[in-house]
């Protein structure tokens, strides 16, 4: 393999496309289609080759791409409900007392601290859970992409040791790009608290309202720019991968191969986000529904006054089903929107870089000679 990062070579064959070594002099007549290897033609990309490219990709790797996405969410899973099961068995009775509380009891502090610390400690399990498999998410769909551009056949283990060898930058760099959101989020989350608060309280006074607006304002004037920097920093896990390079790195790389074309990228990523959510969703509503009649037998067989176990044996039925929908959905509306973003990486490369003709090379595809025009010679006239 050549040398630059990802793929190899410097410039291979000088002029980037419209004078492209793959074709003849450019007009009708001398042009030929640039090479195509693998799930999209090595030139720059329209929205359909992006789409397309994507769909290809999972059609040709889904064995790679979904046996990882479901390894990774299906372990993810299994852990969190085994920490559950853990963490309810050892404060099951503390559990017990506060529910079976009167309306005008109070809970003590001896149930309510290990109850809260159970708590805390599952919520930390879970973010750590995710941010691990979300690495690893992102460092394997670029891995996989890495071969589809060029047609090459990728093995599940080859994937799995490139997502691990990637996944601690891969961390740093999502971590660095949602703090970008944070604060737009906890502007909205205060509004959100704000309106609870004075729904809750009947608060006929201007301090709720003040907060409110507030809030509106702040997330008015920092969402655009969270967004704005968002799609500046999106194509960061495909440069670690792509390029080794670490997260701060990869997030100035995003940034100046993002630079001149932001709100084609921009509608690109929301579309393919649109296209991935509606998939999750409707993929889930047929799992929802076969749940739906477990959960009705479950519960018509319970107590008046069930326990907690009880009822999580009842909804077991609608619980697996649900979890299952989701498992599916989050496999789909995670790995369709990185394929998207990682030809985008490529797209913008092939654009200022000219790597079209070094993706070429690592492929093998032999060199074009020009075309004649049909006849014979010269650029027709009209």
């Amino acid at each position: 393999m050549a040398q630059d990062a990802g793929w190899g070579g410097g410039a291979y064959g000088g002029a980037a496309y419209g004078g492209s070594p793959y074709g003849g002099p450019p007009g009708w007549g001398g042009w030929v289609p640039p090479p195509k290897p693998g799930v999209i033609p090595l030139a720059p990309l329209k929205l359909g080759d992006v789409l397309g490219g994507a769909f290809s990709t999972m059609g040709r790797y889904w064995k790679q791409l979904f046996g990882m996405a479901a390894a990774l969410y299906g372990g993810a899973a299994l852990l969190m409900a085994a920490a559950v099961a853990i963490a309810y068995s050892a404060v099951s009775d503390h559990l017990e007392r506060v529910v079976s509380l009167d309306y005008d009891e109070g809970a003590s502090s001896s149930d309510i601290v290990p109850l809260v610390t159970a708590g805390c400690l599952l919520a930390l399990l879970g973010i750590v859970t995710m941010a691990v498999v979300s690495g690893l998410m992102y460092a394997a769909v670029p891995a996989v992409l890495q071969e589809a551009v060029l047609g090459r056949p990728v093995a599940f283990s080859t994937v799995w040791q490139r997502a691990w060898a990637h996944v601690a930058p891969v961390i740093g760099a999502l971590i660095l790009t949602a703090l970008v959101a944070m604060v737009p989020v906890l502007l909205v989350m205060a509004v959100f608290i704000g309106a609870i608060i004075s729904l809750v309280t009947m608060d006929s006074g201007g301090g709720a309202a003040t907060a409110i607006t507030l809030g509106v304002v702040g997330v008015l004037i920092t969402g655009p720019l969270a967004a704005w920097i968002w799609i500046k920093v999106s194509l960061a896990p495909a440069a670690v991968v792509f390029e080794g390079r670490g997260p701060v790195a990869a997030l100035r790389r995003s940034s100046q191969l993002v630079r001149g074309d932001w709100w084609r990228i921009f509608g690109i990523t929301l579309l393919a986000g649109v296209i991935a959510g509606a998939a999750g969703y409707v993929i889930q509503i047929p799992f929802s529904v076969l749940g739906l009649f477990p959960g009705m037998i479950g519960t018509a067989s319970l107590e008046d006054d069930p326990s907690p176990a009880a009822v999580m044996v009842a909804m077991s039925g609608y619980l697996v089903a649900t979890l299952l929908g989701q498992l599916v959905s989050q496999i789909i509306s995670t790995t369709f929107p990185q394929l998207v973003t990682g030809l985008l990486y490529v797209d913008r490369r092939m654009r200022t870089e000219d790597l079209g003709p070094v993706l070429a090379e690592a492929a093998g595809v032999p060199a074009q000679d020009p075309v004649p025009p049909p006849y014979g010679g010269g650029s027709p006239q009209w």
